[in-house]
């Protein structure tokens, strides 16, 4: 079986990191997989994959949202069995390469969010039937993502599979703390981290203003790169807080991070299924997240939850981690538990399952 995935490129993001952490077990598992980036640009993702020793090509450093990509994309239908594809505008690029060329390729699509700027417009109510149609199958990585799209456009249930996104759990649980004192000085010292990108969908805002009513001694690190990045640098800057938040970019040590923070948070305004989320739960440390979907499913009775933009709340559910050694305990080993069930192998044998079934029709 030759199967390839396609994405827009591999910058930081969960389907990014995802597809950079899968392709080399389904090579492992005699799959020959490669990877298509409509844009190649060099990135730690992409040369940790290349150092992995798997294939992978690109169509240039370009705009991902020309179309003329669709043109590119043709020649590399014919040499695979299966298409996997992730993210707009690769899914369309990709449906349409299909169409004109009359490839027999399969062609599979991952849906990782609950929402976006695409199922907000009228127009792609009307386009997006047409793309989804040329896959044969549409993988969901959490409920709340099936049931987003299924509001969205009308797709027929045996088209829809729901495969939970994983992690390498035992990467995690084997990762070795770094000293703190390599972030910030000082005594006593307490560690807050998020892991994410600094996109639309996240909101460290939130957690950056939840340190105005915490103690000097609790310091914020914040990893991940983005647009909204410089926004909130200003934030932290306006609120005296320069000193307590270290913005530390796009990372490749985030196992050996989760393990130096004392607590793990995600705010967000909404997730598919957050990669971030399942790898702080399986750090040991306790997870706190936002109330919102992608993450009120998967933290909920495990982590804590706090209501969304609600910087108060987000601290008093800190403090109480921090006062009650038996309370953070009990919440960080219920994490654990509930990340057992998001390991990456069972997310990886299910996909072949369903590359094996669309090769068998």
């Amino acid at each position: 079986m030759r199967v390839l995935h396609v994405i827009n490129n591999l910058a930081t993001g969960g389907a990014e990191k995802l597809v950079t952490d899968t392709v080399p077990l389904y090579n492992n598992r005699g799959i020959q997989t490669d990877v298509l980036l409509l844009n190649g640009a060099q990135t730690p993702f992409l040369e940790r994959l290349k150092a992995s020793g798997c294939t992978v090509y690109n169509l240039g450093i370009g705009s991902i949202y020309n179309p003329l990509l669709t043109f590119k994309i043709i020649p590399y239908l014919k040499r695979y069995d299966v298409v996997h594809v992730h993210l707009f505008p690769a899914q369309y690029w990709v449906a349409a390469a299909k169409r004109l060329s009359l490839s027999k390729v399969k062609l599979v699509y991952t849906e990782h969010n609950t929402s976006s700027r695409r199922m907000r417009k009228m127009a792609f109510r009307v386009i997006d039937p047409v793309i989804y149609r040329s896959y044969k199958k549409i993988v969901c990585i959490a409920h709340d993502v099936l049931v987003s799209l299924k509001s969205h456009i009308n797709i027929p249930d045996d088209k829809i599979v729901l495969i939970h996104n994983g992690v390498d759990i035992q990467k995690i649980q084997d990762a070795r703390s770094l000293p703190k004192a390599d972030f910030f000085s000082g005594d006593n010292v307490q560690l807050l981290l998020q892991v994410s990108s600094f996109q639309g969908a996240k909101d460290q805002p939130t957690l950056i203003r939840a340190l105005q009513h915490l103690p000097e001694t609790i310091k914020l690190m914040l990893a991940g790169d983005g647009y909204r990045k410089e926004e909130c640098t200003a934030l932290a800057k306006e609120l005296g807080l320069s000193h307590r938040v270290l913005f530390l970019g796009i990372r490749m040590d985030i196992p050996q991070l989760l393990k130096t923070a004392d607590i793990v948070v995600l705010s967000s305004k909404y997730e598919g299924l957050s990669l971030s989320s399942i790898e702080g739960m399986a750090a040991g440390k306790p997870f706190i997240a936002s109330d919102v979907p992608g993450l009120t499913d998967i933290v909920g009775g495990a982590g804590i939850l706090f209501p969304f933009e609600d910087d108060r709340q987000l601290a008093l559910e800190i403090k109480k981690l921090f006062d009650d050694k038996n309370y953070y305990n009990h919440i960080a080993q219920e994490c654990i538990v509930r990340a057992s069930k998001y390991d990456i192998n069972i997310m990886v044998n299910k996909h072949i399952e369903v590359y094996n079934t669309l090769l068998k029709e």
